[in-house]
């Protein structure tokens, strides 16, 4: 256990992995509203037990085994007035929810680094397009090229991550 409490230390690890989190939960509690609620009392729980988490484990799979006791209160203070899933198709989905997002997370590193292995003109297309959310007419317009041209130099880039991530993925590197 630690014996003194870093916020700075538990705001990097938690920054990391609060969207992941609130989609966990999300996955397990139908109303937006509701799981908004829990991610909320999800994060108090966090900080005030972060003295009990070990530094080098999964930040994220002590987080949803957090998130998972408040679903269950959530769950058991519903009680009958609304219709709810069982404990083991929670606890199925939960399982199913935390391996997709450590796979998802692996996917978003692997389109990072194939992206990196892009030539800069490559880069810059994908930049334009995406980072700035540009349309393809606009981007066509600021590098003087026609517009069928950059929606095929589009699609090539995208077929070019798409093998360079599904060969990453067949490797096993997750």
């Amino acid at each position: 256990m630690n014996q003194q409490v870093d916020p700075s230390q538990f705001m990097e690890l938690y920054s990391v992995h609060e969207i992941r989190l609130r989609g966990f939960v999300h996955s397990l509690i139908p109303l937006w509203s509701d799981a908004e609620d829990i991610t909320q009392q999800c994060n108090l729980i966090l900080w005030k037990k972060f003295e009990q988490y070990e530094p080098g484990t999964n930040f994220f799979a002590w987080a949803c085994q957090i998130a998972r006791f408040e679903v269950q209160k959530y769950r058991t203070s519903e009680g009958r007035r609304r219709m709810t899933f069982s404990d083991v198709f929670l606890d199925a989905v939960a399982e199913h929810t935390v391996k997709g997002c450590d796979e998802m997370q692996a996917r978003v590193e692997f389109l990072q680094e194939c992206v990196a292995k892009l030539p800069p003109e490559h880069r810059e297309l994908l930049r334009l397009r995406y980072d700035e959310r540009r349309s393809v007419g606009s981007v066509a317009k600021l590098l003087d090229r026609p517009v069928e041209s950059v929606y095929k130099a589009l699609s090539r880039i995208r077929l070019k991550l798409y093998t360079c991530i599904t060969r990453r993925l067949a490797t096993g590197h997750l």
